[in-house]
C-alpha cells in the first residue's frame, strides 16, 4: 500500500513527514530485523539529518542492526566529517551511534558481488537494439547475493526524485544502479543513455535505461522498501512510501509538476549558477543537462561556478585525454574510443550536448563555457568555452528573458523545457 503525504504549495511539516515514515516502516516487518538504508550523498538536495533521525527514532530500539550505505555511483568517497553533514550527528570512523555509515567503493574489487549476466538478447531488447552484449551485474555485496546471505533482511531506499540527464528520473532503483552498483553497468546504462541522448531522454518517466535498471535490480533477492522524496529547492513537498516502482512512479509525478518549468520559447543565453554542493564539473554539468532543452539552436550556456577548479576529481585525466563531444564523435571514431569506460564518454556527450559529426567536422548545437576556476587553457584542450568569473555579475543576468537571456540561480535540479516539448 502506498503511504504518502504532500502539499505542492509549502513545505511538509516534521510532523507530517515522522507521520509519513512511521505509516511507511510500519507496513514492513522489521521486528528484530537487521535494515541497510540506502541514501544519497552530498551532491543531492534532500534533509536527510532528518530522515536519519527519523529512522533513529522509530526502528533504532526495534532493529537488531540499523546501518547506511552511500549511493555514490562513481562519485569520491566522503570523509567522517562530510558524512556527519550528509547525516547531521557527528561520525567517527564510519560511525554515528550504533549504526554504521558506509560508503560504496565502486572502485574496490572487494566491494562487489555477482548476481548474475544479462544476456545479449536481453540487452538487445532492453536498448531496442543500441546494445548488444552480455552484461554482469555486480552490487555492492552488502544487499547479499549468491555467493552468500545478506548481512541485512531489509533494504530500505530513501532519497529524493528529481528528472534526471541519464535515467529520466532519479530515485527509485537508480539507488541500486548504478548508486550501489560495480563499472560494468554503471557504463552500460550511461552510454545507453547516452545514445538516447540527454535532451530526449531528461523528464521521462519510462525510458529503455529506467528498463535496465529496473531489470538489473530485479537481481537483488533482499526485500526492499523505497521511500521517496520530492524537493522544490530545499523544501521538501512530497514523501511516498511503499514497493521500490509504487513509491517512485508517485514521486515523478509531483517531480514533474514542482521540478519541470515550462517557459514559452527557447532562449538565447543562460547563465547557470552552481550551487556549491557541486564541487567539480562532473556534478555541476547539471547546470548544462537541466537547461539544454531551452536553449535556441546556436544559444549558450555559461556554468557560473567559481569555487569549481575541477574537471572531476575521479575522472578528471581520462576527460583530459577524450574531452568534451556530441554523440556522433564518437560513434564515427569508435573503435578510438570504445576501450575509454563508456560512463566517461556518456558525460561528456551529456555536457556537450545534441550536434553533429560529418566529414571530420564536428558542429555542436549550442556553446557551452564555463565560468569557473578551471583554467582558460584546460577549458580550450577539453572543448569548452571559457569565460572569467570574475567578469560574471549574475545581477546582469536577471530580468531579461524579453531579451532571450534567463538567469537560473541555483541550477542543477530544475528542468527547463519549451511548452511545445510535452
Amino acid at each position: 500500500m502506498l503511504v504518502s503525504a504532500t502539499n505542492n504549495a509549502d513545505r511538509l511539516t516534521e510532523a507530517e513527514v515522522r507521520t509519513a515514515v512511521h505509516e511507511a516502516v510500519e507496513q514492513v516487518d522489521l521486528e528484530g530485523k537487521r535494515v541497510l538504508v540506502i541514501i544519497p550523498d552530498g551532491t543531492r538536495t534532500a534533509p536527510m539529518p532528518l530522515f536519519f533521525r527519523l529512522f533513529q527514532e522509530l526502528l533504532g530500539r526495534r532493529v537488531a542492526k540499523l546501518d547506511y550505505l552511500v549511493a555514490l555511483g562513481t562519485h569520491p568517497p566522503m570523509d567522517d566529517a562530510a558524512l556527519g553533514r550528509l547525516v547531521g550527528v557527528p561520525v567517527s570512523d564510519g560511525r554515528a551511534g550504533a549504526s554504521g555509515i558506509f560508503n560504496h567503493r565502486w572502485d574496490l574489487p572487494e566491494t562487489f558481488v555477482t548476481l548474475g549476466v544479462l544476456p545479449v538478447a536481453e540487452v538487445e531488447a532492453l536498448s531496442k537494439g543500441r546494445l548488444s552484449l552480455d552484461i554482469e551485474v555486480r552490487l555492492n555485496r552488502l544487499l547479499g547475493g549468491p555467493e552468500g546471505p545478506s548481512e541485512y533482511d531489509q533494504l530500505l531506499v530513501c532519497g529524493p526524485v528529481f528528472p534526471h540527464e541519464v535515467a529520466g528520473f532519479s530515485g527509485g532503483n537508480k539507488y541500486f544502479v548504478p548508486g550501489v552498483a560495480g563499472p560494468e553497468i554503471i557504463n552500460l546504462t550511461h552510454w545507453l543513455g547516452a545514445l538516447l541522448t540527454s535532451r530526449d531522454i531528461i523528464g521521462v518517466v519510462d525510458t529503455p535505461v529506467r528498463r535496465m535498471i529496473d531489470r538489473a535490480a530485479s537481481l537483488i533477492s533482499t526485500p526492499a522498501t523505497c521511500i521517496a522524496l520530492v524537493m522544490r529547492g530545499d523544501a521538501l513537498h512530497g514523501v511516498f512510501g511503499g514497493t521500490m516502482d509504487e513509491a517512485w512512479r508517485a514521486a515523478t509525478e509531483l517531480s514533474a509538476e514542482l521540478n519541470i518549468v515550462y517557459v514559452e520559447r527557447p532562449f538565447r543565453r543562460v547563465l547557470s549558477v552552481m550551487p556549491e554542493m557541486y564541487d567539480d564539473l562532473w556534478t555541476a554539468a547539471k547546470g548544462m543537462y537541466k537547461l539544454e532543452p531551452a536553449v535556441a539552436d546556436g544559444g549558450e550556456v555559461v556554468i557560473y561556478a567559481p569555487h569549481i577548479s575541477e574537471v572531476s576529481y575521479v575522472h578528471g585525466k581520462l576527460i583530459d585525454e577524450v574531452g568534451y563531444h556530441v554523440r556522433d564523435y564518437f560513434l564515427e571514431q569508435w573503435d578510438r574510443f570504445r576501450d575509454y569506460p563508456w560512463g566517461v564518454l556518456a558525460h561528456s556527450t551529456h555536457l556537450r550536448g545534441a550536434g553533429t559529426y560529418e566529414g571530420g567536422i564536428e558542429r555542436p548545437r549550442i556553446q557551452v563555457t564555463l565560468a569557473t576556476g578551471i583554467p582558460r587553457d584546460r577549458c580550450t584542450a577539453i572543448g569548452l568555452g571559457y569565460m572569467d568569473p570574475a567578469t560574471v555579475d549574475p545581477d546582469q543576468w536577471a530580468a531579461r528573458e524579453e531579451e532571450d537571456v534567463l538567469l537560473v540561480e541555483r541550477a542543477g535540479e530544475l528542468l527547463y523545457r519549451v511548452k511545445d516539448h510535452r
